[in-house]
């Protein structure tokens, strides 16, 4: 997959061949309702012969004009990239968020980034897709612009899933936000299509999980969203390098916890640890780990002893290799 990283200037599109397949989006969770109109998307090129490209924003556009209501991101730029090369895609066009692009009206954003530049034979996008300053573009008017400027719209319906809950959703990072956020990660993973990754490096802990017997690696995470505290059962992957964790090479079976010791430095952020049920893993530190979430086992509680603590995670790691074992989560 080729990368194409550009400001407003677009000098670096004059490289595109002229009809391609384009779907634009922040495409964050790269989640199954992205993922079937990046199918959708991927069978049109097919069809026509043409490239697929992919269009997304770095920074999220809410960073940049209201930072304040910014989501948690659920997939950064390398984990993304990643991600859109299972799906063939020949092109992506990472965008830099600026308030200039963002204040481009519809018309203006498809006149300049569109037409003058890209020149899509196709654009494919879901029912809910925006674009234009204050999102006031929609699929409707995408169509029309389409018909005056010479380029097709394909839209792709919504995809719903019921949860465990009995619930029926539909598929979008926010309904991922909020699941990770209350810890309903087995959920997460029916709508991300994969368990949800957190990346981070290891850095050093008290050493508190290797008197108990129990040694854990702690991560100090990267800017993503970091799920309701508690322990879970998930698997790891060990790597030199934030690329490098985003591709699964090696999955390790371990029990994770989250949540706050009490110290002051923790006030805001929650402690993450990754305890590997395995033997002979090596030193650590200065390693990147990402952390595949496959299901919650507990709250987290307070021991009145550390014996009663140990016997506890005992209990929790043999939780977390019983549920790991079965079929159902093994090939993920």
């Amino acid at each position: 997959m080729k990368v194409i990283e550009t400001t407003s200037g677009l000098a670096e599109l004059a490289k595109l061949k002229e009809g391609c397949v384009l779907t634009i989006g922040n495409f964050d969770g790269v989640h199954i309702g992205h993922q079937a109109i990046l199918a959708t998307a991927r069978q049109t090129a097919a069809k026509r012969a043409v490239q697929l490209v992919v269009m997304t924003f770095e920074p999220h556009p809410l960073a940049v004009l209201h930072p304040e209501k910014s989501p948690c991101i659920l997939t950064p730029l390398a984990l993304k990239k990643h991600l859109l090369t299972e799906f063939e895609v020949d092109c992506l066009l990472v965008v830099k968020s600026t308030c200039q692009l963002l204040a481009l009206s519809a018309p203006d954003f498809v006149q300049r980034f569109l037409v003058a530049n890209i020149q899509p034979g196709v654009v494919v996008e879901g029912h809910s897709f925006n674009f234009g300053s204050g999102r006031t573009g929609s699929v409707n008017l995408l169509q029309q612009l389409g018909t005056d400027k010479d380029f097709e719209v394909v839209v792709v319906d919504a995809k719903q899933i019921e949860l465990s809950t009995g619930q029926t959703v539909t598929v979008s990072s926010t309904v991922i936000r909020d699941l990770l956020k209350a810890g309903g990660v087995a959920d997460a993973i029916a709508v991300l299509g994969r368990p949800y990754r957190l990346i981070g490096q290891v850095v050093p802990g008290k050493g508190k999980g290797k008197e108990l017997g129990f040694p854990t690696a702690n991560m100090q995470p990267s800017g993503q969203l970091i799920p309701a505290e508690g322990v879970y059962a998930g698997f790891v992957e060990i790597g030199d390098s934030f690329e490098d964790v985003c591709i699964t090479k090696r999955r390790l079976p371990a029990a994770f916890s989250i949540g706050r010791s009490g110290t002051p430095r923790c006030e805001n952020s929650p402690l993450i640890e990754a305890h590997l049920l395995m033997e002979n893993i090596g030193r650590l530190y200065d390693k990147w780990l990402a952390m595949d979430f496959v299901e919650r086992i507990r709250d987290q509680q307070k021991f009145r002893t550390e014996s009663q603590l140990s016997a506890q995670i005992a209990i929790d790691c043999e939780k977390a290799k019983e549920i790991l074992s079965t079929d159902e989560h093994r090939f993920y």
